[in-house]
Formats: structure tokens, sequence, C-alpha cells
């Protein structure tokens, strides 16, 4: 019967484990952005971030595989709520592209949101940028504005980061997901995503080195 008392344990460690990886990707998140801030000629345009609704982080996207290629990340998003921001929601980026490839790269990757349109339907499942959201890569320094027609009407705004340099980049075709599994890991299963980007879902305390970089951009800019 030691079988029956080992169940739990395991259960337990498992758990443990899980909740782990995401805190390790909220930490990861928020160095992407304390980053991405500490370089002025290459960040978001201080009106830009302003005016964000909600912004997404997905560190080390992965990129590329051996003949069928293809594009896929876990990262966490928040949006604002008055003053601050909400609870980071978990979410996932894919996207499939066939042709010869070999090897792969990663790339760490912030995507922000100009409007809820893009926000609302990610919410009722996924979203598809470029077709079901407009997508445009971001432009890039600190006191820049958006230079073209297509940046300014955009709904998702994109910027990475690849062998450390920022820059904009397209993202069209990706499928971006609310990560349920996630979610439910920290939040439990009778939160809903809605809750937790417009609700009152309250913070994870190892979340506030995410936060933290999200507002510091926001009263460094004023």
């Amino acid at each position: 019967m030691r079988w029956m008392w080992m169940v739990p344990v395991l259960f337990s460690v498992g758990a443990g484990r899980t909740l782990a990886d995401e805190s390790s990707r909220i930490h990861n998140a928020a160095t992407v952005l304390q980053e991405l801030h500490g370089t002025p000629d290459k960040d978001v345009p201080a009106d830009l971030w302003e005016k964000a609704v909600c912004v997404g982080v997905i560190p080390s996207l992965k990129k590329g595989a051996f003949i069928v290629g293809g594009e896929y990340g876990r990262g966490v998003m928040s949006c604002r709520k008055g003053a601050g921001w909400s609870a980071p929601m978990f979410l996932a980026l894919e996207k499939g592209s066939w042709g010869f490839q070999a090897g792969g790269e990663s790339i760490d990757l912030v995507l922000v949101f100009m409007n809820k349109s893009g926000v609302e339907k990610l919410l009722n499942n996924k979203v598809t940028i470029g077709a079901d959201a407009s997508a445009a890569a971001g432009p890039v320094g600190r006191t820049a504005t958006a230079a073209t027609d297509a940046q300014m009407k955009a709904q998702i705004l994109s910027y990475s980061r690849s062998q450390g340099v920022f820059a904009g980049v397209s993202l069209s075709g990706g499928s971006l997901r609310p990560d349920t599994d996630a979610n439910k890991d920290v939040y439990g299963a009778d939160v809903q995503t809605r809750d937790i980007l417009f609700g009152s879902v309250k913070t994870p305390a190892y979340a506030k080195e995410f936060m933290d970089s999200l507002r510091r951009e926001s009263v460094g800019s004023k």
C-alpha cells in the first residue's frame, strides 16, 4: 500500500515544478522589458507606450527547425487598469511554415496592443495576427513617432531582439492564444482570462518585477 502515500507526494512535486516554470517565465519577461527600456535608441517610443492598451512579452520565441520551420513561444501579457496594470495572463504564440530550413534561433518578442479589438478576439480563444488583428513592425527610438500609415493603423506593434539587438518584426500569420493550462495552474480553474486582464484578480507576489518593468517606463516617460 506504499504507493498510495506516494501519489499525493508526486502530485505536489509536479505542481511545484509547474508553478516554478510560470514564475521563471514572468521573471524572463521582466528581464526582456528592462533590457528594452535600457536601450533608448531601440525602445518603444514613449508616446506609443503611453497609448498602449496591453503589452505582451514572449521570451525566447523559438524559430526554425529542420525541413519544417515554425515559431513557438510562451509568455505573459498585462493590460492597463486605471493607473496601473493587470495581473499577468499567460499566453502562447504559434506560427508554422514549410520549406527547407536547418538549425534555428530564439528571439525575445514584445507585443504592444494599441486597442482592445485584438485583445477581445484573443480572449474569445485566439487571434491570428494579420487576419483577426492588424499588425506591423513597431518603430523604435524612445522619442520617435510612428512613421508609416501601416504602423499608425496597426492594432499590434511588434518588437523582437535577436543577438542582443531590438528591432521591429513582422508576425503576420502567427496565432496568439491564452495559455490555458498555465493560467489554471497559477490562478485556479474557475478564473477566466477576462478576469485576469480586466477583473480584480490579484497579481502573484513573484510577478512584482514584471509589474515594475511595465510601470517604470510609464513613469519615466512623463
